[in-house]
């Protein structure tokens, strides 16, 4: 029987490419290579007798990055972002490791990890300078790249996350949430358990068949083992957690009715990070923000880094 998610991949891998970006494969270093969406017009056309060596140019654009949760691969999370931005920005999204291809040999688990792979794989693809947009998982990447990169990351957008996953925090999060771990949430093995990662992370109940339930678990979880490591690699110590001091302008941009990362956190958060930091809610939306409202999403982040280019104009 046809697996309808893996039969719609390739429509939406179409749809991607009419919006201006299609796939890259990047080595970052031997064992480790990563899936980017990259601008179409950075892919140089191979040279005569050299069909499969493809090359890329630097982007033209100001560069946005568009890095994906724990649930679905780049463009599955962002398909509703990347042809809203091709106009004015060279869009690139990232699958991070262990997730739509991108794989590694090396044992490293951490969010610092995927974090200096997301930026030396840039580097190869020649972004010296971008702004960031992390949901969830994703977005505690980007706040460790902006920690660890500055010269890289002017910008951060961060929707449904944290700077750092805290055993506090973590254990607090699910046990409000009623699971007994964060792999109970975000690994589900059954149908049962997918609906009830849908029930949370959105605002508005959502209805699919069984059917398309049990395709998404087969295409979107694979990689199982080296993602229970990964959410293992996520929690630390509370004594161990400080917050950075960022020099980037950080924009959060939240779902009102987030129930994984809620408004207390974020707010929270917003005072953590201090000066350089805003904060701007979705009405009516969940931690799906991004799938939800995506009209009003679109419009919130295109303000906040449009921003960034007047202020560079008034300097």
């Amino acid at each position: 029987m046809v697996n309808l998610v893996a039969a719609q991949k390739p429509l939406l891998h179409g749809l991607m490419k009419m919006a201006g970006v299609r796939p890259y494969i990047v080595e970052i270093e031997p064992g480790t290579v990563m899936n980017f969406w990259v601008p179409c017009e950075t892919i140089k056309k191979p040279k005569k007798g050299q069909k499969n060596v493809q090359e890329v140019n630097k982007p033209t654009k100001p560069v946005v990055v568009l890095v994906h949760g724990f649930a679905a691969e780049g463009i599955v999370t962002w398909q509703f972002q990347v042809g809203a931005l091709t106009k004015k920005y060279s869009v690139y999204v990232p699958d991070l490791l262990f997730f739509g291809g991108s794989i590694t040999n090396k044992t490293d688990r951490s969010p610092a990890f995927q974090a200096h792979n997301v930026a030396k794989g840039l580097a190869k693809l020649g972004v010296d300078k971008c702004a960031l947009v992390g949901f969830s998982y994703g977005g505690m990447v980007v706040f460790k790249m902006a920690e660890l990169y500055p010269s890289l990351v002017e910008r951060i957008v961060v929707s449904g996350s944290i700077i750092a996953m805290t055993d506090s925090i973590s254990d607090e999060t699910i046990s409000r949430l009623g699971f007994s771990s964060s792999s109970e949430l975000l690994l589900p093995d059954s149908v049962k358990g997918l609906k009830a990662l849908l029930s949370v992370a959105a605002h508005k109940k959502l209805w699919f068949p069984d059917r398309l339930h049990k395709d998404y678990l087969e295409v979107m979880f694979s990689n199982r083992k080296e993602r229970s490591e990964l959410l293992e690699a996520l929690v630390i110590s509370n004594k161990d957690n400080s917050i950075p001091k960022f020099p980037q302008k950080i924009h959060l941009l939240w779902g009102e009715k987030d129930q994984i990362f809620n408004l207390e956190l974020a707010h929270k958060m917003k005072e953590q990070i201090g000066e350089n930091a805003t904060f701007q809610g979705i009405k009516k939306a969940g931690h799906l923000v991004h799938l939800e409202r995506p009209c009003v999403y679109n419009r919130c982040l295109k303000q906040f880094l449009a921003s960034q280019h007047t202020e560079g104009s008034q300097k």
